[in-house]
């Protein structure tokens, strides 16, 4: 764990974002905390110039507009051209037609490095259709002891069908190539009242993958224990009378602080 965060600081990885517009600020600075750079750009006219100057490409369909839809489509075309990894994040997909066909019509038109979302957004990709509460995961799909089993099956079948690395977040995260899948227990339940950090995570994992090209899978699994480790420091520092908005900024000084040798300590992981 530790050298993926270390690469990530040595390199300065700038990541283009299409983002959503509720959360773009605390993914820009989610990624300066982890020592990445970011450009924010969505309009179609511009995408392919920005993401050319950049190592890696982070895909948000949170909020999505007919311009923003043609800007990623033309953005992850040069990405694949250029050899760019590319991150999806299917923000509510199965909560109305337009995510899903436009989440959908990105996995069929580009080659997709990693694929990071709720285990309902996911499911719904694999079956093509499905039902999301707005965009929490539906608490029927949870991951949870009883059905992790059964839960590691799927995402690494997903994966292994895809090509892609899926990564699903939520009390427990499960992070898959196909071959091998990373069980991970860092994170607070906390942190679900917060909007955002998985927007902000996809931002950082995105950065962890382009500085470690040759390493994606273990990449996105530090990513995914290092936001979670973060959410574990900034709860620790909470103070009588602080809310939800003093948790967000404490989880991204956590990220800020957070050094190599702390990470690989934290993380709590199993590999199957």
């Amino acid at each position: 764990m530790r050298e993926y965060l270390e690469n990530v600081r040595n390199t300065i990885p700038l990541v283009h974002n299409i983002t959503n517009y509720v959360t773009v600020n605390d993914v820009a600075n989610v990624l300066l905390a982890c020592g990445g750079s970011p450009i924010m750009s969505d309009e179609a006219e511009d995408v392919e110039d920005i993401t050319s100057v950049c190592g890696g490409l982070n895909i948000n369909i949170g909020t999505l507009h007919k311009t923003s839809i043609e800007g990623m489509f033309r953005a992850g075309k040069k990405a694949n051209e250029l050899g760019h990894p590319v991150l999806l994040d299917p923000v509510g997909s199965g909560a109305s037609a337009l995510r899903t066909n436009t989440a959908l019509g990105l996995m069929k038109e580009l080659k997709l490095s990693v694929i990071r979302g709720n285990v309902s957004e996911i499911k719904t990709l694999a079956k093509g259709r499905g039902t999301t509460r707005g965009v929490d995961a539906d608490v029927a799909d949870a991951v949870t002891e009883k059905n992790l089993d059964e839960a590691v099956v799927f995402v690494k079948k997903f994966a292994e069908e895809t090509g892609t690395i899926i990564a699903v977040t939520g009390a427990i995260d499960l992070v898959s190539d196909g071959n091998t899948c990373y069980v991970i227990y860092n994170g607070r339940p906390e942190m679900g009242k917060i909007t955002g950090t998985g927007c902000q995570l996809s931002g950082m994992m995105t950065a962890y993958v382009t500085a470690n090209p040759d390493h994606p899978l273990e990449a996105a699994a530090a990513a995914m224990c290092a936001m979670g480790l973060a959410g574990e420091i900034g709860w620790s520092r909470m103070q009588v009378g602080d809310g939800n908005a003093t948790y967000r900024n404490r989880i991204i000084d956590a990220i800020y602080n957070m050094s190599g040798e702390e990470l690989e300590k934290g993380a709590k992981y199993e590999i199957r």
